[in-house]
């Protein structure tokens, strides 16, 4: 079969669809680049929708010297919950004190740069715990009678992805999912990429690529763009498990463990617990990360070292794992990997220029987007305008970071029929564009049928409309949260309409970016 070739070409070619090639795609558009953006399958469908769901510097990165990316992060945690009200919160965590490890002043030490490192303005200070008081202290074992509490974020990491590749869309970007690239390149003056899109060849030109594909990143160097690079990525498996609700208050944990790791457990979808993650070195096998019987033990047992109500295997309701693509910097221990990032810019001899991206993590994805536009601004034109992510809003986080109960109760007085808990789920998740769900609806029963738990046949129509979703784990996995409530009889009637719907044109976004 002969390769189409699009009549479109375009200044930017992306490959990978996880936060980091979304971010970049986004900030491009935003300038005034034509984009381009290519994933294989779904957006933020590997370790993009893996992560801790944490923005936070990395208190531990600290003990590692990583000064000027703990710097970094701490500062973007605000920029980015101004950004995103909706899909990001403040989170105050709880860390205990354990007499054998860390000593008291090395915590106080580390939490003092920690409130300072990061020009905090908004996020509450780093205060101490007398756990034989605070109601901290009640889920945990007896003996812990001291912690210490500071601040990060939380993020649906997912969600974060989606609404950078809407955005980009929404600024002129060409955002496609389920194309495979199979070839780039190098012509003269421009990239020739060729890709499969769901069973058609396609053929595109692009003045610059970027290799942002994660863990792929050296496939695609090696077997797509046919180059060698002497940076080097590291795989390092992280895997976290979900238990029903450890305790009553709205805290998180971070535990220390006696190997030097740490572990977090956080509130998770109101009725459940997140506890992870672990690090270990991860293969180069084609088959996906799957939480392995030791890693759930050795969660739950680091959990038990510190609750009072034991964790074990029994009681997870859901494993997730991830691979994290980090810059191998040499380090012996996986846990001691580099989290930073690295860009390596190929264009030597005058040829069309690539850039690949090495390590990173979901905190300074969008500061990494910026640098990428620096290093790509000599072949792009309008690239060097100023930088202006970290003051707009993604899709639907236009209001205060204190205004989501206004925004709530916006939708509450344009809808009284709708349920309270469904109002504060939408508005958790989109945001001000919760309001386009509920376009001309003047009762329950307008939204259409209900698949499962508060899941309607209107927001399924807007996920595939407006978010590229064409799966139920699409829906359930990454468009939300909400599998953990649905029955497999649910999911796969949710796959059947879904399917069906698509037959008769009902996701348009599915294929081409919004803006088209």
């Amino acid at each position: 079969m002969n390769a189409r070739t699009l009549d479109e070409s375009y200044d930017l070619a992306i490959i990978g669809g996880g936060v980091n090639g979304c971010g970049i795609a986004r900030d491009a558009a935003g300038r005034g680049v034509s984009v381009v953006l290519l994933e294989q399958g779904d957006f933020a469908g590997a370790t993009s929708s893996a992560s801790t769901k944490l923005i936070h510097g990395g208190l531990r990165y600290l003990e590692q010297y990583e000064f000027r990316l703990v710097h970094e992060a701490l500062a973007e945690r605000e920029v980015l919950w101004a950004i995103a009200p909706h899909i990001i919160r403040p989170l105050r965590f709880v860390l205990p004190h354990h007499a054998g490890l860390r000593p008291a002043w090395l915590l106080r030490l580390g939490l003092f740069l920690y409130d300072h490192l990061g020009g905090r303005k908004l996020l509450p200070a780093t205060r101490s715990l007398d756990l034989t008081r605070d109601p901290a202290g009640r889920p945990l074992r007896e003996g812990y009678r001291r912690a210490f509490e500071y601040s990060d974020c939380w993020v649906e990491d997912s969600r974060l992805v989606v609404l950078n590749a809407l955005d980009a869309a929404e600024r002129g970007a060409d955002i496609r999912r389920g194309t495979r690239v199979i070839s780039a390149s190098r012509e003269a003056e421009h990239w020739r990429i060729e890709f499969d899109e769901d069973g058609t060849r396609r053929v595109v030109n692009a003045r610059v690529l970027v290799n942002a594909a994660g863990p792929w990143v050296h496939e695609v160097l090696a077997h797509v763009l046919r180059a060698n690079s002497p940076a080097n990525v590291r795989l390092v498996q992280g895997s976290h498990i979900v238990v029903p609700r450890l305790y009553e208050h709205d805290r998180a944990y971070i535990f220390q463990n006696a190997d030097g790791r740490i572990i977090f457990a956080i509130p998770y979808e109101q009725d459940f617990t997140l506890i992870g993650t672990t690090d270990r070195d991860f293969g180069r096998t084609p088959s996906p990360p799957v939480a392995s019987e030791e890693e759930i033990a050795y969660l739950c047992a680091a959990a038990s070292e510190y609750f009072r109500q034991p964790v074990t295997p029994g009681d997870v309701v859901w494993t997730y794992s991830g691979v994290r693509p980090l810059y191998d910097d040499g380090a012996s221990k996986a846990q001691e990997a580099t989290r930073d990032y690295v860009l390596e810019l190929d264009e030597k001899d005058g040829r069309v220029p690539v850039l690949s991206v090495f390590g990173g993590k979901i905190t300074t994805y969008r500061r990494l987007a910026e640098h990428a536009m620096q290093k790509l601004a000599p072949f792009l034109p309008g690239a060097s305008k100023a930088s202006w992510t970290g003051t707009a809003p993604l899709p639907g986080g236009d209001f205060g970071v204190h205004d989501q109960p206004r925004v709530v109760a916006q939708l509450l007085r344009a809808h009284p029929w709708l349920d309270e808990h469904l109002a504060r789920r939408l508005v958790v998740a989109y945001g001000t564009r919760a309001m386009r769900i509920l376009d001309g609806a003047r009762s329950a029963h307008d939204l259409g049928r209900i698949f499962g738990a508060d899941l309607t046949e209107a927001e399924v129509r807007y996920l595939m409309r407006e978010e590229w979703a064409r799966t139920a784990e699409d829906v359930l996995w990454r468009r939300s949260k909400l599998g953990l409530r649905f029955s497999p009889e649910e999911t796969a009637a949710l796959d059947a309409f879904m399917a069906e719907s698509a037959l008769h044109g009902a996701s348009p976004a599915s294929l081409r970016g919004v803006a088209q």
